[in-house]
């Protein structure tokens, strides 16, 4: 225990806590993910040396497994032909990003081929990471990129909802825990840790989501599973996933931040011009009302986007089978179209 609880981890718990103190006192959205994630953000590019909490943190994003899973019911399943139109577009709508992010990375930003792939297409960044480094890719730039692409996206989100959209942020994350059946409690706890380590086992990509949400599904449609998990393990999920996302920049050079970082921020407005397009298409066409639209194709994190659907109260299984399509599709898609492009190590 003593081992676990370094000097850097308790100052990036630290720092972490104070965030979320700052955001609750100024009464800003989100002070979980948000406030932990500016707090980190800035001690990180102060040189404070942070760390993250290593399988704790991976762990946490079970809740959000389990959340999604539980919102899989009958009657989501009766309006998956409905959502057929607008998934659709999603390979569509991966392919254009490619086909402007690698030519911008390559020319515009210098970038290797390999490394210029992997930083354009918006999949997890933990796995463009791994894949890009399987390839070849620079690893730190990896990283970078999509930290910052994640960072932008989660901060400019609720921005957006609250001022284009009139949403709140306020919808109830989930009932007290007091107020859940324990059974229900235990089952919900069981799915998530067969769910992990059982599609860890099998090689399961995002396993700590989607074992979960597999497992989670299945009860939920056999009625086991009546309710989120919750709302004190939603806020712990949220801490650790704000902490984690600013812990990325610990580190960072002015020279990563004049090259690496200001690329990433130029890629996520086009990104967000794209993102923008499609959303409306959506919307226009009748396919989706405009905040499931704009929080189907904002090309963030599905952890971070699983978050922001919830307290949106938006509908969350639209939000994330788009989101599973679009991860799924570019996580096995990825390699394959690398290869058939010729994208080689440098």
């Amino acid at each position: 225990m003593r081992r676990f609880f370094t000097k850097a981890r308790l100052l990036t718990i630290a720092a972490a806590a104070l965030g979320t103190a700052a955001f609750s006192l100024a009464q800003l959205p989100l002070p979980f993910l948000f406030g932990p994630m500016c707090a980190c953000l800035l001690a990180a590019l102060a040189g404070a040396k942070l760390q993250g909490l290593g399988q704790v943190s991976v762990g946490a994003r079970t809740i959000l497994g389990v959340a999604v899973g539980a919102s899989i019911t009958p009657a989501l399943l009766h309006q998956l032909p409905l959502m057929a139109a607008s998934v659709a577009l999603i390979p569509l709508y991966i392919a254009v990003i490619g086909l402007i992010g690698v030519p911008f990375f390559r020319k515009v930003c210098g970038f290797d081929p390999v490394t210029a792939y992997y930083a354009a297409m918006p999949g997890g960044l933990q796995d463009m990471v791994i894949f890009g480094e399987a390839a070849g890719a620079n690893v730190r730039i990896l990283s970078l990129v999509h930290a910052t692409r994640v960072l932008i996206i989660v901060t400019i989100a609720p921005i957006l909802l609250t001022t284009l959209y009139g949403v709140t942020l306020s919808n109830p994350i989930g009932a007290p825990i007091a107020d859940i059946p324990l059974t229900e409690l235990l089952i919900m706890a069981a799915a998530a840790l067969i769910g992990w380590k059982g599609g860890e086992r099998i090689g399961l990509f995002g396993a700590s989501i989607l074992g979960p949400m597999i497992v989670t599904a299945i009860l939920s449609l056999m009625g086991l599973i009546h309710m989120r998990p919750p709302k004190e393990a939603i806020l712990a999920a949220q801490f650790l996933i704000g902490m984690g996302i600013g812990i990325y920049y610990v580190g960072v050079t002015l020279r990563e931040l004049r090259q690496v970082v200001a690329s990433g921020v130029a890629f996520v407005l086009v990104l967000a011009v794209l993102a923008a397009g499609f959303t409306e298409l959506v919307t226009l066409t009748g396919l989706a009302k405009p905040v499931e639209a704009f929080l189907a194709f904002a090309p963030g994190g599905q952890a971070e986007m699983t978050v922001l659907a919830i307290v949106a109260g938006a509908d969350l299984g639209f939000v994330i089978t788009h989101h599973l399509t679009r991860i799924i599709l570019v996580i096995t898609g990825a390699p394959i179209v690398a290869r058939l492009m010729g994208v080689r190590k440098a």
